[in-house]
C-alpha cells in the first residue's frame, strides 16, 4: 500500500513538474492546425505564454463602421481603458462583419474567410504545422521541424516592439486600425535616410518634413531601424552591425518589473518612442520626431487649399479666402473654391496673410528682389497665380499655382514673410485692400467722417460731370479717327495686342541662315532664332516654315494667322508674328526652352514624378478646352500628340501647332484618305468618312493621358508581355482587374487616382464619339471636382 502511495506521490510530482516547465515554454500554446477565431463567439484572440499579447479580432477604431472588426495583434492591458494595437492584418480591406473567420487549416494556411472571399494571411512557400503568439509581439508560423517560416515580426505596419526592425526598404504606415489609416509614411530608405512624409505623395523631398540625415551612411549596405528590446534604443544599422547611427539612446527607467518598449507611426504624423510598464500600467513616451509638439510641422496634416494654425494644444485646419471645406465634419480634409475662378484681367483681389508661408514647390521664384507691392501684383496678372509669398529679409517673390498645399502659420525663428492669396470677383460682397487693411476707427470719430464723406461727395459730383463731358468728346474723337483707320486698312495695333509682320530677310538674319533646327513635323521645320530689342536685349524664338500651303491669296492667309494669334491661353504656345513674301510662309512662336512632352515622357533623361504628370495631363486639357470652348471660333486640333505639347522654362505645358490645318494641303499629314493626324492618336471616326468634331481631339488627348500616366507610348514592340504591347488596351485589362498600380510599377502612388486618370483616358478612346466627354467634364474630372463612372471597354484599337 505504501509503495502504491509513493508511486502515486512520485507521478503527481512529475505531472506537476510536467506542466511547470510547460508553462515557461513559450510554445506550451502552440496552436494547432484547425484552429479558428471568430469575431464575436468563443474563441476570438489566441494569447501569449503570459497573456501580454494576443492575436485575433479586435473592434476597429473608426467611426461609423457599424461595429466593424479587424484582425491583428494587440499589447493587452487589463488596467487602462482600451489595448494598445501593434500590428493588422486587414487594414486595406472595409472592416470585417461578425461572421468573419480567421482559420489555421489543416493544409497549414492562415486564412481569412469572409462572405465576399477569402484572403491568406501569411504568405509562405512551406506548409505550417502549428502557431503561436509569443510574449515578445511576435506571432509566428512553425514547421514540421520548429522552425519559424512566418513572423509578423517582418512585416510591420504602424509599429515596431522591442526586438523588431523596420526592414531595409520597408514602410510604416499610420493608422493601420483607425479611419486615419495611411495618412502618412515612415520609409527606411535603401541611402539609409529615415523619412517622414505624408501618405499621398510620391515621396519626393519637398514632401519631407523630417529626416534622420543618415543618407550619408557607407555604400553597399542595406540598412533598418531596430528597437532594442532592453534599453530602448533606436538604432539604424546594416545587417552585420559593423555601421550604427543611433537615433535615441537608452537609458534606465524608474520602477521595477518589465517593460514593453515601442515605436509607432501615429496618426498625427509623429513617430513617437513609448515605454509601458507592465507592472503599474503606466505609459511613459520617451521621444518623438519631429521634436516639439507643433503639428504644423507636419506636412499633410491639413488637405489641398487650407492652412494649419496650432494653438499649443492641437492644429486647426482653416481654408484659404475663397474656398469651403470639402466636408465640414473633418476639416483636415481640404477645401474646395466656392466663388468664381480668378481671371487673366487684374480684375481680382487679393488677400494678405502675413507670416502665412508653405512649402509647395513653386513655378516661378524673382531673380532680383522686388518690393511687396510688385510681388502683389506679380500674381494678380498671373493667370497661373493663386498665391504670392514675398520675404521682407532679401525681397524673394515666388508664385505659387493651385493647389496650395503644406501652408501654415510661421513660428517665431521663421524669415518674415507675407502672402497675398488671389481670389475671384464675382461673389465677394466688397473687395479687401492690399496689402494691408488699415486700423477700424473709434466711434468717436464719427461725426469728423461724416462731414469728410459730405464735403468729399459734392467735389466728387463736380470732378465726375467734369470727367463725363470731356470723355463723350474724347469718345468721338476715337470713333472718329477709327473709322479713318479702317478706310486705311490698318488699326495699328502694337507688339503686346497684335501680330507682328516680319520680313524674310528679318528672320534669315535672327536665325543666322535657318542654321539651328529645333525639331521636323508634319508642318515644316522649326529652327531656333533671337530677336534684339532696343537696349541690346533680346528674345529667343521659334520660326516654322510652312510648306505646302492652300493656295489662297496673302490677304486670305493673313486673315487666318490673325484669326490664330488672337488666342491667348497659358497652356497654349503664342503666336508672336508671320512672314509672307511671295510663296514662303513662316510663323513666329515663342521660344520653348524645355522640349516637347515626348521628349520629356519617352527619352533618355530623368522621367516627371508622378505630381509633374497630373499637373502636365491638367494643362493640355485646359489648354484644349479653350480651343474648343472658350475661344471666339471653336478651334479642332487634329494632331493631340506629345509631340506637340512643348514645354516652357517653368515645365509648363503647352499646346502647339493648333489652328494650322486650315493652312495646309487637303494631302499634308495623310496617313490614308483624308486623314489628318498621326497614327496612334486617330479617332475612328477619321475612317468613317463622317464629319470630324471636336471629340476627334478628345480621343487623341484620352492616348496622350494614358501615355502621359505611363510614361510609355501606345505602341510599343519592345515590352516584355503580348498583351502589353497596346497601351489602350493593356490598360483596360489593368483596371477591369483591380491592377492599375502594374501601369506605374516603378513608383509608389495613389492608386485611387491612378484608377481615376485611366478612367477619364478610358472615357476618352470610346468608339463612339458621342459617350466621350466633353473637355469641360475631363477637366472637371481630373480636378476632382467630379466623381468618374466606370467606363466600358473602348471598342475599338488605334494603331
Amino acid at each position: 500500500m505504501g509503495a502504491n502511495v509513493a508511486a502515486a506521490t512520485m507521478a503527481l510530482l512529475l505531472l506537476i513538474t510536467t506542466i511547470s516547465s510547460s508553462l515557461q515554454d513559450p510554445r506550451h500554446n502552440q496552436i494547432p492546425l484547425g484552429s479558428a477565431l471568430y469575431p464575436t463567439t468563443q474563441p476570438t484572440s489566441w494569447h501569449s505564454p503570459s497573456g501580454l499579447f494576443a492575436f485575433g479580432f479586435f473592434q476597429q477604431q473608426q467611426a461609423n463602421n457599424n461595429g466593424g472588426f479587424a484582425l491583428g495583434i494587440w499589447l493587452v492591458d487589463g488596467n487602462r481603458s482600451k489595448n494598445t494595437v501593434v500590428w493588422t492584418a486587414t487594414s486595406d480591406d472595409p472592416p470585417l462583419t461578425p461572421n468573419a473567420k480567421l482559420e489555421l487549416t489543416k493544409q497549414g494556411k492562415l486564412v481569412l474567410h469572409t462572405q465576399e472571399s477569402n484572403h491568406l494571411i501569411a504568405n509562405t512557400s512551406e506548409t505550417a504545422y502549428s502557431a503561436s503568439m509569443l510574449d515578445s509581439g511576435n506571432f509566428v508560423l512553425y514547421n514540421q521541424n520548429s522552425t519559424i517560416i512566418w513572423q509578423s515580426f517582418e512585416h510591420p505596419t504602424d509599429t515596431i516592439l522591442g526586438g523588431q526592425s523596420l526592414p531595409y526598404e520597408a514602410q510604416l504606415l499610420s493608422g493601420y486600425s483607425s479611419s486615419a489609416r495611411k495618412r502618412f509614411i515612415l520609409a527606411m530608405q535603401s541611402d539609409g535616410n529615415l523619412v517622414l512624409y505624408p501618405g499621398d505623395t510620391a515621396n519626393t523631398p519637398i514632401d519631407a518634413y523630417w529626416a534622420s540625415g543618415t543618407f550619408r551612411l557607407p555604400h553597399g549596405l542595406k540598412y533598418h531601424l531596430y528597437l532594442d528590446a532592453n534599453d530602448s534604443s533606436l538604432l539604424i544599422k546594416d545587417n552585420t552591425s559593423s555601421t550604427r547611427r543611433v537615433l535615441y539612446s537608452g537609458s534606465s527607467l524608474p520602477g521595477r518589473g518589465r517593460i514593453i518598449y515601442r515605436a509607432t507611426l501615429d496618426t498625427d504624423g509623429f513617430f513617437r518612442l513609448y515605454a509601458h510598464h507592465i507592472n503599474n500600467a503606466n505609459l511613459t513616451t520617451l521621444s518623438g520626431w519631429p521634436q516639439g509638439n507643433n503639428s504644423c510641422l507636419v506636412k499633410g496634416i491639413c488637405g489641398y487649399n487650407s492652412f494649419c494654425e496650432f494653438d499649443a494644444k492641437k492644429p486647426h485646419c482653416t481654408c484659404l479666402p475663397g474656398y469651403d471645406y470639402i466636408d465640414p465634419n473633418q476639416h483636415n480634409l481640404g477645401c474646395r473654391r466656392n466663388i468664381s475662378q480668378p481671371n487673366c484681367a487684374g480684375k481680382d483681389y487679393l488677400v494678405s496673410m502675413p507670416n502665412l508661408v508653405w512649402a509647395t514647390r513653386p513655378y516661378y521664384a524673382t531673380a532680383r528682389k522686388l518690393q511687396k507691392e510688385e510681388c502683389a501684383s506679380s500674381c494678380l496678372v498671373d493667370c497661373k497665380c493663386l498665391a504670392a509669398l514675398y520675404y521682407y529679409t532679401d525681397g524673394l517673390c515666388i508664385r505659387q499655382e493651385p493647389p496650395l498645399r503644406y501652408a501654415r502659420f510661421t513660428v517665431q525663428d521663421d524669415l518674415p514673410s507675407s502672402a497675398f492669396l488671389k481670389v475671384g470677383n464675382k461673389t465677394l460682397n466688397s473687395p479687401m485692400p492690399l496689402p494691408d487693411e488699415p486700423p477700424q476707427k473709434s466711434s468717436t470719430s464719427n461725426k469728423a467722417i461724416l462731414r469728410i464723406i459730405v464735403v468729399t461727395s459734392i467735389f466728387t459730383l463736380i470732378f465726375c460731370s467734369t470727367i463725363g463731358i470731356s470723355c463723350h468728346l474724347m469718345s468721338k474723337i476715337r470713333v472718329l479717327k477709327y473709322k479713318r483707320l479702317l478706310e486705311i486698312g490698318d488699326l495699328g495695333l502694337n507688339e503686346e495686342v497684335a501680330l507682328r509682320r516680319f520680313s524674310y530677310t528679318e528672320l534669315k538674319r535672327a536665325t543666322n541662315g535657318f542654321k539651328q533646327e529645333l525639331g521636323k513635323g508634319s508642318f515644316g521645320a522649326v529652327y531656333k532664332g533671337i530677336l534684339y530689342k532696343a537696349g541690346r536685349s533680346r528674345r529667343f524664338i521659334a520660326v516654322k516654315r510652312l510648306e505646302k500651303l492652300v493656295e489662297d491669296g496673302e490677304r486670305e492667309f493673313q486673315a487666318e494667322v490673325r484669326a490664330i494669334g488672337k488666342t491667348h491661353h497659358r497652356n497654349l504656345v503664342r503666336l508672336l508674328g508671320f512672314c509672307a513674301e511671295g510663296p514662303k510662309r513662316l510663323l513666329v512662336y515663342e521660344y520653348m526652352s524645355n522640349g516637347s512632352l515626348g521628349k520629356l515622357l519617352f527619352g533618355d533623361e530623368r522621367l516627371p514624378d508622378w505630381d509633374e504628370r497630373v499637373r502636365i495631363a491638367l494643362d493640355i486639357a485646359r489648354g484644349i478646352l479653350y480651343l474648343h470652348e472658350e475661344c471666339e471660333a471653336p478651334i479642332i486640333h487634329c494632331d493631340i500628340k506629345p509631340q506637340n505639347i512643348l514645354m516652357d522654362e517653368f515645365w509648363t505645358a503647352k499646346i502647339s501647332d493648333f489652328g494650322l490645318a486650315k493652312l495646309l494641303m487637303p494631302d499634308q499629314t495623310r496617313t490614308f484618305t483624308g486623314v489628318r493626324g498621326t497614327r496612334g492618336y486617330l479617332a475612328p471616326e477619321w475612317n468613317k468618312n463622317t464629319p470630324i468634331t471636336v471629340k476627334a481631339d478628345i480621343y487623341s488627348y484620352g492616348i496622350v493621358l494614358l501615355e502621359t500616366v505611363c510614361c510609355r507610348r501606345n505602341l510599343d514592340v519592345n515590352v516584355s508581355e503580348p498583351n502589353e504591347i497596346l497601351l489602350s488596351g493593356w490598360a483596360y485589362k489593368c483596371f477591369v482587374a483591380g491592377e492599375v498600380h502594374k501601369l506605374v510599377h516603378w513608383e509608389e502612388v495613389d492608386k485611387n487616382v491612378v484608377e481615376n486618370m485611366v478612367k477619364v483616358a478610358l472615357w476618352c478612346i470610346q468608339d463612339e464619339p458621342v459617350l466621350r466627354p466633353s473637355m469641360k467634364s475631363v477637366v472637371l474630372m481630373l480636378e476632382g471636382v467630379t466623381d468618374v463612372p466606370v467606363p466600358p471597354s473602348p471598342t475599338s484599337i488605334s494603331i
